[in-house]
């Protein structure tokens, strides 16, 4: 497993050295052809010339990753570097502060982090990460123009200085019940109000066995904060002006908020108690017709390991409202790779995230099985591996990435804003106060 990097040779290659080559090209081979890599000769030199022996890189990452860093990624590097690997994960509540605390703190525990986009101006302004914007630019081998347009620059970029790579390029999707559907007689939706509708019709014709959708309201920016931006983009809005200034008591804010209030009561119970987890269990489970969320969920469903809805569930792309015809992609998620201030392996985190992010490593880890890792990269978005991979869903995840997008504020105040914002909707959905309470309120606590 290796990405055709440049350096400089090695003279007299030990055996490790030639061990780890062959290691190297072994899995690399179909990456290398499907990406019409430059073949064995660059991945042989990158092999030979990347040598952390004793060194031991620590990634911090968010529980969903953690399988790809430790089972995947940690082995691939021992073959390729001779250094060792290893990452723990913290639950999404808590990683912002973690990677603050471990930098500020002189724990210095980790290299490097794998940070959610929106919280990147909140960790930079803390001194947590490394300015990489003169490195970046010193790399003549990491192809930045195959980056996706869509998620470099958010992903990566904080006052005009770049702290990370792209990484998991994330969207939201509308998965499916087929059965569930076709039991009413009903389409998928194409907009809110068929979205709502469709929910009622099934939670009320089955009687408490299944549900005609899932509302994740857990109040947390990264699980109803998607359902309320959903929402708010399928009716054109946004959430803050081209100057940074929340536009929450807008038309779009209050039909968006008002269609969590309204399908609430015909949600799996009990919407604001309901997270990532309950929301995936309940779809795979046929226990829910109806589910927003990320991609990966399409390669989970397929899996009949995991998956009670084999060959029975189908994707679409989010709803449009309000005679909204103007499609974006909300960057809902979505991850940076960046090196810790406090990092006392710097080079050896340089080179980790230079590799874990190349286009055939990238390649390798959003085809593996359950993955959930999305493209970064033009080239594996649109490699015919990467489409055989994920067949239902290949088309709406390239026409997400690829087209208009609703980029999260990603500022130093931004975690705390959308922490207040979830917190007014989540009082709304319990029915403790009205969507335009809940928006007005929140308006008034934004703060730049």
């Amino acid at each position: 497993m290796s990405s055709p990097h440049t350096r400089r040779p090695v003279a007299v290659p030990s055996r490790r050295d030639v061990l780890r080559r062959a290691a190297s090209l072994a899995v690399a081979g179909p990456a290398l052809t499907a990406l019409g890599g430059t073949g064995a000769t660059a991945a042989t030199r990158t092999a030979a010339s990347l040598d952390f022996e004793g060194v031991t890189l620590k990634v911090l990452c968010n529980t969903p990753h953690l399988s790809m860093y430790n089972n995947f990624l940690a082995p691939a590097w021992q073959r390729l570097t001779g250094g060792t690997l290893q990452a723990r994960a913290v639950d999404y509540t808590q990683l912002a502060d973690t990677i603050i605390q471990d930098v500020r703190s002189g724990t210095a525990e980790f290299d490097c982090f794998d940070y959610y986009y929106y919280m990147l101006g909140s960790i930079a302004d803390a001194g947590a990460l490394v300015d990489l914007t003169r490195w970046i630019a010193a790399q003549d081998d990491l192809d930045t123009g195959d980056f996706l347009r869509s998620v470099y620059d958010p992903y990566t970029v904080h006052r005009n200085r770049r702290y990370g790579l792209p990484y998991d390029g994330d969207q939201h999707l509308v998965f499916y019940n087929e059965e569930l559907l076709g039991t009413y007689g009903l389409e998928p939706p194409t907009t809110w109000d068929e979205y709502d509708a469709a929910a009622r019709t099934i939670t009320e014709g089955g009687g408490g066995a299944y549900y005609g959708a899932v509302l994740t309201g857990q109040p947390d920016p990264l699980v109803l904060g998607p359902a309320f931006i959903n929402r708010l983009v399928g009716h054109g809005g946004d959430l803050v002006n081209r100057a940074g200034r929340p536009t929450l008591t807008t038309d779009a804010a209050l039909a968006a908020a008002q269609h969590l209030i309204d399908i609430a009561p015909y949600a799996l119970p009990t919407p604001t108690e309901t997270g990532l987890g309950a929301a995936t269990d309940a779809f795979l489970t046929g226990r829910a017709a109806l589910v927003e969320t990320w991609t990966g969920l399409a390669q989970r469903a397929a899996d009949p390991t995991l998956s009670k809805i084999v060959g029975k569930w189908g994707v679409t792309a989010l709803p449009l409202g309000g005679g909204n015809t103007r499609r974006r992609t909300p960057l809902d998620g979505g991850y940076g790779l960046g090196v810790s201030a406090a990092s006392r392996n710097r080079d050896a985190a340089l080179e980790f995230i230079k590799w874990v992010t190349s286009a055939d490593e990238m390649l390798l880890e959003t085809t593996q099985k359950n993955s959930a890792i999305d493209p970064n990269r033009t080239s594996v978005l649109h490699s015919p591996a990467y489409a055989a991979n994920t067949p239902l869903a290949a088309d709406l995840i390239r026409s997400g990435l690829d087209g208009p997008t609703m980029i999260w504020p990603h500022g130093p105040a931004d975690p705390d804003n959308l922490q207040r914002l979830v917190d007014q909707l989540a009082l709304a959905i319990e029915d403790k106060q009205s969507a335009p309470t809940a928006l007005r309120n929140a308006q008034a606590s934004w703060r730049l």
